[in-house]
C-alpha cells in the first residue's frame, strides 16, 4: 500500500460510531474461536456495515482483519470473493474477513479511497496495512495473506493462538482406527481352544488353511495347538521316562514339547540337539525334525532359536 494511500485513511470516525449489530450480523471474531455473521457460514468470514464497522477496527489490534468491499453487480468480485472466503475458513481464526457492500455503505468505500471493485484491504492494529484491486488468483491470494501473517505474527497476539489452536484440534481431530472385526473362524477356533478342546480347535484352522494356505496366523495358531494337544495327551512322568531313556527318541520328542510348554525354550531345545548328536539315520532325522518344527513356534530372529539352530548345525556337520 502506498504512503499516500494509508496516509489518507482515516478510520477513527467509523471506529467511534455506535457498534450495535443490527438483527443477522454480529461482532467480527478476534481469533479466540468465537464469533457470529451470516447462519451456515464460517465464524471467519462476517458481513460488516457502518454500525458494526468498528468491531473490525477492535478486532484487528488481535488478528488481522481482510477487508472485501464488493458489489451485487461486480463480476470480478464474483470471483474473488469465494476465494477470499474459503481461504478464511481454512485458516481456522488466524485471519478474518470482513465483507462489506460498497452500494450499502459508500461511507467506508470512500474512508478507503475505493476507486475500483473489488479492492481488498488488510487491518492491523487499527490501521490499514496492505490492499490490492482486481480478482487475483487464488495462489497469489494466499501468498499475499501468507506474507501479511508472517509480518505481522509477532504484533498481533490472537495469530499465535488461532493457530495453536487449529493445530490442537486437527490432533485431536486424529482418532485411532477402529480395529477390524474379528474373523469369525478365527473365534471359533480360538474359544475351542480356550476350552481345552484342541481336536476342534485343530480342525478350524485346518479348514481355515484349505481355503487360505498362506494364512501365517493360521498357521502358527495350528503349530501351537498341536503342541498344547501333545502335551495334554502326554503322562505326568514323561520328563522322568525321557531322562531315563536317553535314546529314546519319542521320550526325548514327548519331554522337549513339556519344557517348551513350560517356557523352558534352551532346554527343550538342548534335550533335542543333544539326541541328534547321539542317534542317527532315521531317529536323527526325526528328533532334528522335531526340533525344526519347534523352531517354528517363534521368530526366526528369536535369540534362542538362533542359538539352537547354530548348535544344530554343529550337532550334524
Amino acid at each position: 500500500m502506498s504512503a499516500a494511500f494509508t496516509g489518507a485513511i482515516d478510520l477513527s470516525g467509523l471506529k467511534n460510531r455506535p457498534a450495535a449489530p443490527p438483527p443477522g450480523t454480529g461482532p467480527v471474531p478476534d481469533g479466540s474461536g468465537g464469533a457470529s455473521g451470516t447462519s451456515g457460514r464460517s465464524p471467519f468470514v462476517v458481513d460488516v456495515d457502518e454500525a458494526t464497522f468498528g468491531d473490525v477496527v477492535q478486532a484487528s489490534t488481535q488478528v488481522l482483519v481482510v477487508i472485501d468491499l464488493w458489489a451485487t453487480w461486480c463480476e470480478p468480485c464474483k470471483q474473488l470473493s469465494p476465494i477470499l472466503e474459503r481461504l478464511a475458513t481454512a485458516a481456522g481464526g488466524s485471519w478474518v474477513l470482513a465483507k462489506v457492500d460498497v452500494d450499502a455503505n459508500p461511507r467506508i468505500a470512500q474512508a478507503f479511497g475505493v476507486q475500483s471493485i473489488p479492492t481488498v484491504v488488510a487491518v492491523a492494529g487499527g490501521q490499514p496495512v496492505d490492499a490490492f484491486s482486481g480478482a487475483l488468483p487464488e495462489p497469489q491470494v494466499r501468498e499475499w495473506i501468507s506474507a501479511l501473517l508472517d509480518g505481522l505474527r509477532d504484533q498481533l497476539p490472537g495469530i499465535n493462538a488461532a493457530e495453536a489452536r487449529a493445530a490442537a484440534q486437527a490432533g485431536d481431530a486424529v482418532q485411532t482406527p477402529e480395529p477390524e472385526p474379528e474373523d469369525p473362524r478365527f473365534v471359533a477356533a480360538e474359544d475351542a481352544l480356550a476350552a481345552g478342546d484342541y481336536a476342534v480347535a485343530e480342525r478350524a484352522y485346518r479348514q481355515i488353511l484349505e481355503t487360505e494356505p498362506g494364512n501365517a496366523q493360521a498357521t502358527a495358531a495350528l503349530a501351537q495347538t498341536t503342541l498344547l494337544a501333545r502335551v495334554d495327551a502326554l503322562p505326568p512322568d514323561a520328563l522322568a521316562r525321557a531322562d531315563a531313556a536317553p535314546d529314546d527318541v519319542d521320550a526325548q520328542c514327548a519331554a522337549a514339547d513339556l519344557e517348551l510348554a513350560s517356557g523352558l525354550l534352551r532346554e527343550a531345545f538342548d534335550r533335542l540337539i543333544g539326541t541328534v548328536s547321539r542317534t542317527s539315520d532315521e531317529d536323527r532325522t526325526k528328533a532334528r525334525e522335531h526340533l525344526v518344527e519347534l523352531f517354528g513356534l517363534f521368530p526366526p530372529d528369536d535369540e534362542q532359536v538362533i542359538r539352537a539352530r547354530r548348535a544344530l548345525a554343529a550337532a550334524l556337520y
